[in-house]
């Protein structure tokens, strides 16, 4: 297949527009290859071409039939045009048309029709040009980006125009609106998404064509209009009362407090304070029910403090440094609550929406400064680890026979709830443990063995977890934090590798206490002993969870 990319901004490869039609070929090669089909890619950047304006001489009619009279770069181009199986298109709105220059070649494609009148069959004008040349199998895309928060309605004269020249719905279109947000590095997360996705309309446009979903997920907007638009005002620059030059700092943490989501709003409102080391400089952001605030005088309370160089937090927002990793190295400070980095995405996530159903909804594959993707629908709960264990511990000492059968259906009943629930490693060992040792204790192996050894295996469980990349609490509690890209945040493991430890250390002292107390005859405080310290080991828990990640983020020694 021969491609003609026509690149008609002035920009050039470093367009906005440009990054679009660069993972749109990037698509279809690949598909191309998988199809063992060979493309040959021909670009033309129009802003590098001489390419005067038509003279309406009409000479290509009749002087010199199809030749222009001009000779400049139209002539190459011309040639390109009828070389390609496929042109493509690209350039950004220029007062709701193409770009001067790109008219201008436009124009020049005079020589490329016929001076005759025709009707034409597809209902668009009033009459028409045959074609000097077959251009059957010929197809065309076009690729664009505008600055305003959408595409929809502004595209009409340039699909007016190429109705014309292809004929109606005879060329595929990608539109995309807030074009600019594409060269902000800060929203690349979200930038790649779409990518993606035009990307993948590129591999089904080689297959055959692209499909609805495609179409649809392309169509949709980068971010919600209020927040493109908050952004799109605070990029200037410019204060709106003033006319004044803002500071770059400013500036940067204006498109930040864009970004926040009002639907994370929990009925507390939040100021978070920014205070950029390297330049002295403090801002306050007011995170409310109405939408969010920037306050410079200081005259807030603030509720989480970041304490971090402009620089540094740059190349966080910039994904060019990891955020939990900077902040695991003392890079950067968090006093106050933790809890809002812990859920960034909630809070500075941007929206999204789908222009056909007009809601609203979480921009996928966004990360923040300490969470990632959203926690899977299934995902795995500790409860359905612990049942088996539960029962196995309260039944068997009171009924030993009846205890070995109920620990069979715990895991019985807990192998149920994995039909709606995703299954861990330590889910699969529970069945495993609890189930054989039930079988034991059916099978005439004394009972209190079976509980002592009971423990002394849930505790080991624990405890060899952390000599694994996940311990076992992590695997449960990792899906509050944001799922799988908590597993990146140094800060959630280490506070996750203590607790299982000292879990595991506590059931292992467990099963040690027990064996002791039945031999020596005191097995009616085992219940009692076996309650009381998990449920304070619990509150240890929720203290520590609190403690220790607030105590890191805020800089102080381990």
């Amino acid at each position: 297949m021969n491609i003609l990319v026509i690149n008609a901004s002035p920009r050039g490869k470093r367009s906005n527009s440009y990054r679009l039609t660069g993972a749109f070929l990037e698509g279809l090669r690949e598909e191309a290859e998988k199809r063992g089909r060979e493309t040959r890619v021909t670009e033309l950047c129009v802003k590098d071409l001489k390419i005067d304006s038509c003279l309406g001489c009409f000479s290509c009619w009749k002087n010199t039939p199809g030749q222009c009279c001009q000779k400049d770069d139209m002539e190459r181009v011309l040639k390109l045009r009828l070389w390609a199986d496929l042109t493509i298109w690209s350039f950004p709105l220029y007062y709701y048309n193409v770009p001067g220059p790109l008219k201008n070649l436009i124009d020049r494609q005079l020589p490329m029709v016929l001076p005759f009148m025709k009707e034409r069959e597809d209902g668009v004008g009033s009459g028409s040009h045959p074609s000097r040349y077959d251009m059957t199998g010929k197809r065309t895309v076009l690729i664009s980006t505008c600055g305003f928060y959408s595409a929809r309605d502004n595209y009409d004269s340039v699909c007016g125009m190429f109705d014309h020249i292809c004929g109606k719905g005879a060329y595929e279109t990608i539109f995309c609106g807030q074009g600019e947000l594409f060269a902000v590095p800060e929203l690349s997360s979200r930038t790649e998404e779409y990518l993606a996705w035009v990307k993948r309309a590129g591999g089904e446009f080689m297959a055959g064509g692209i499909r609805e979903e495609t179409k649809e997920r392309l169509e949709e907007l980068l971010f919600a209009k209020e927040t493109f638009e908050a952004m799109a005002d605070a990029s200037w620059g410019i204060d709106q009362e003033s006319g004044e030059r803002q500071e770059e700092s400013l500036i940067f943490t204006k498109q930040m407090a864009a970004l926040y989501r009002t639907d994370a709003w929990d009925g507390k409102d939040r100021v978070l304070e920014m205070y950029y080391t390297d330049l002295d400089k403090t801002y306050q952001i007011l995170l409310g029910k109405e939408g969010s605030r920037i306050c410079t005088d200081g005259s807030l309370k603030a509720t989480t403090r970041i304490e971090t160089p402009y620089t540094l937090w740059k190349e966080i927002a910039e994904g060019k440094v990891e955020g939990a990793q900077a902040l695991a190295e003392h890079r950067y400070r968090v006093k106050g609550d933790l809890g809002l980095m812990m859920k960034w995405d909630d809070f500075f996530g941007g929206k999204t929406g789908r222009e056909d159903s007009g809601k609203e909804e979480t921009a996928r594959g966004s990360e923040g400064i300490l969470t990632g993707v959203q926690a899977p629908d299934q995902k795995p709960v500790m409860t359905s680890f612990l049942i088996p264990w539960i029962v196995f511990w309260a039944a068997v000492p009171a009924w030993p026979t009846e205890g070995g059968v109920a620990g069979i259906a715990a895991c019985l009943f807990s192998s149920l709830l994995f039909f709606r629930r995703r299954r861990t490693i330590y889910d699969l060992l529970t069945g495993i443990g609890v189930a054989g040792l039930s079988l034991g204790i059916l099978c005439g192996i004394p009972y209190r063995g079976a509980v002592v050894t009971s423990y002394l295996l849930f505790g080991l469980m624990w405890l060899l977890s952390c000599l694994g990349k996940i311990p076992l609490s992590a695997s449960y509690s990792m899906y509050e934090y944001g799922g799988r890209q908590a597993l990146h945040n140094p800060l959630f493991l280490s506070t996750n590798r203590i607790l299982t430890a000292a879990w595991g250390v506590l059931y292992l002292f467990t099963g040690l206490w027990t064996f002791f107390l039945i031999r020596g005859g005191l097995g009616w405080g085992i219940g009692l002993i076996n309650s009381v310290a998990p449920a304070l080991m619990g509150v240890f828990t929720i203290w520590f969870q609190r403690f220790y990640p607030a105590r890191m983020a805020a800089g102080k020694s381990r």
